[in-house]
C-alpha cells in the first residue's frame, strides 16, 4: 500500500464516511449549522439535500458525534420500507422490540416514549438519511409524528437528508401541510474550484501530511476537471492517481498521474459525464415507450433591460448562483455562489426558493423565502432579472432564439422546436 511511501499514517481518500476528515467548505458548515439549530429550537424541522457523494452522511456523522448526552437519537438509513415497518425502525431505534404491534400500537409506545423523554428533560432527535426513498405515506406520518407536543412544545427534533429528488416529493400537492412544517432546507452544491484544493490538502494533512505538498499545485485544475467538485468523486480520483505515482517509485502525485489514474477509471470530463448521464435517461425512458420529455418552462435572463441567457426548465430542480457549477452561473458580486433554485414538478408547476442568498431574491418587488412562479414573474437577483415564462400558457413573448440556451439535452432539442412551431400554429 501507498502510505508508507507517502509517510501518511492512514489512508487519505477512503470512500467511506469518515466524521475525521469531514472538510468543512462554507455550505457544509452552514449545513452542519442547520442541523444544529434542531437542538434549540423545535418549530418544524430541517431538510438537507445534496447530489450523490456529497458528504451528506459525513456531515451527518460528524453532527452525532459532537451532540451531548441528554439527547436521544434514532438514527434511520433503509428507507424503502412501508408506514408500518417505518415505525417500528424508529422504535426498534429507541430500544423497544415491536415487531407484533399494530400501528396503532406502534403509534401509542412511541407517543408515549416522547412525552416520557421530555418530562425527563432529554431531548430527542430522528435523522433519516436516503430520505428521497421514503414514500408519501411514511412521509405523511413523519408530519403527525412532528406535531406532538407537550405543553405547546414540539417534542421530537426531525433532519431529513436526501438527494434532489427529496425536495421534489416534499413539494408535491400531497404533501403540502408537511412541507408547511419544514423550518429550514439547505442544499449541499458541488466544492468551487479552491475548495477542491482545500478539501485535498485538508484530508492529507489528517492523514498524517502535516503540510507537505504531496499534490503537485497544477494536479488542481485536472482534479476539478474530471471530479466537478463531488467529494466523494474527488476521493476516487485522488486515491488512484496516488496509487499510479506509488507505482512509478514518486512520492508526490503530477498531472501524469491523474491523467493516469482518469485512463484507468475510464473517466471523461465530469461535465460531458453529466450531460451523457441525462442523454442516457432520457433515451431509455424513450425505448420503454414514454413519452419524450417535453420542456415545460423557461427562464430568460436579463442585466440592463437586455436578455443575455436562457434556461428551459424540466421536472426537477436548476440551481443558479455565481460558480461554474451551478445550472446557470451569473457572474456578479451581487450573487451568491448558490444563490436560488427553481423546482419545477412534472406536473409543470414550479417554485423557487432562496438558498440563504446574502441578497435574496424579490418577486413583484418584495423578498420571498419561497414563491410558486406564474407565467410573466420577475424575480430580482442583485442586478439580474430573471423572467419565467410558462411553455404552456400561451404567453406571447419574444423567444430569445439567439442566445446561448443553457442546460438543454441536445437529444430533445428538436423535439421540443417541433413541439413550440406546433402550439404556435395551433391553439395560440
Amino acid at each position: 500500500m501507498y502510505i508508507e511511501n507517502f509517510k501518511l499514517r492512514e489512508l487519505p481518500f477512503r470512500l467511506s464516511p469518515d466524521p475525521q476528515f469531514l472538510y468543512l467548505s462554507r455550505a457544509h458548515a452552514r449545513a452542519k449549522a442547520y442541523m444544529e439549530s434542531t437542538i434549540w429550537f423545535t418549530d418544524g424541522f430541517v431538510v438537507v439535500t445534496g447530489e450523490i457523494g456529497s458528504g451528506k452522511t459525513t456531515l451527518i456523522e460528524s453532527f452525532l458525534r459532537q451532540l451531548d448526552s441528554d439527547v436521544v437519537i434514532a438514527q434511520i438509513n433503509q428507507t424503502q420500507v412501508s408506514a408500518v415497518e417505518f415505525l417500528q425502525s424508529v422504535l426498534v431505534q429507541f430500544g423497544f422490540s415491536p415487531f407484533k404491534m399494530k400501528k396503532a400500537e406502534l403509534i401509542a409506545t412511541l407517543n408515549s416514549f416522547l412525552i416520557e423523554q421530555y418530562a425527563a428533560g432529554r431531548k430527542v432527535l430522528l435523522i433519516i438519511d436516503e430520505a428521497q426513498n421514503l414514500t408519501l405515506k411514511v412521509l405523511e406520518e413523519i408530519r403527525l409524528l412532528s406535531g406532538i407536543e407537550a405543553t405547546k412544545e414540539k417534542v421530537l427534533r426531525i433532519i431529513l437528508a436526501g438527494q434532489p429528488e427529496l425536495n421534489e416529493k416534499l413539494d408535491s400537492p400531497e404533501l403540502v401541510q408537511l412541507a408547511q412544517r419544514i423550518r429550514l432546507r439547505f442544499h449541499l452544491g458541488a466544492l468551487s474550484r479552491e475548495d477542491v484544493r482545500s478539501y485535498v490538502r485538508h484530508r492529507l494533512d489528517i492523514a498524517g501530511a502535516d503540510g507537505r505538498e504531496i499534490f503537485a499545485e497544477d494536479t488542481y485544475p485536472e482534479i476539478f476537471r474530471f471530479a466537478g467538485g463531488v467529494p466523494r468523486l474527488v476521493n476516487t480520483l485522488c486515491d488512484t492517481a496516488m496509487m499510479a505515482a506509488f507505482n512509478e517509485d514518486r512520492d508526490y502525485v503530477t498531472p501524469k498521474d491523474i491523467a493516469s489514474a482518469v485512463g484507468e477509471l475510464q473517466w471523461v470530463e465530469f461535465a460531458s459525464r453529466t450531460m451523457a448521464m441525462a442523454a442516457k435517461v432520457a433515451n431509455g425512458a424513450q425505448q420503454a415507450g414514454d413519452r419524450p420529455t417535453r420542456v415545460l418552462s423557461k427562464l430568460v435572463l436579463s442585466l440592463d433591460g437586455k436578455a443575455v441567457a436562457e434556461l428551459h426548465l424540466l421536472p426537477g430542480r436548476k440551481v443558479i448562483g455565481r460558480t461554474p457549477d451551478n445550472d446557470l452561473q451569473i457572474d456578479s458580486k451581487f450573487i451568491s455562489r448558490h444563490h436560488c433554485q427553481f423546482v419545477t414538478g412534472s406536473d409543470g408547476l414550479t417554485v423557487i426558493e432562496d438558498l440563504n442568498s446574502t441578497n435574496g431574491i424579490l418577486v413583484r418587488g418584495k423578498r420571498v423565502r419561497r414563491h410558486s412562479l406564474r407565467d410573466g414573474d420577475v424575480v430580482t437577483i442583485g442586478q439580474h432579472e430573471i423572467r419565467y415564462i410558462d411553455e404552456h400558457s400561451g404567453h406571447l413573448t419574444d423567444t430569445h432564439d439567439d442566445l446561448p440556451r443553457v442546460d438543454v439535452d441536445a437529444a430533445n432539442e428538436d423535439a421540443d422546436e417541433d413541439a413550440s412551431s406546433g402550439d404556435a400554429a395551433g391553439a395560440r
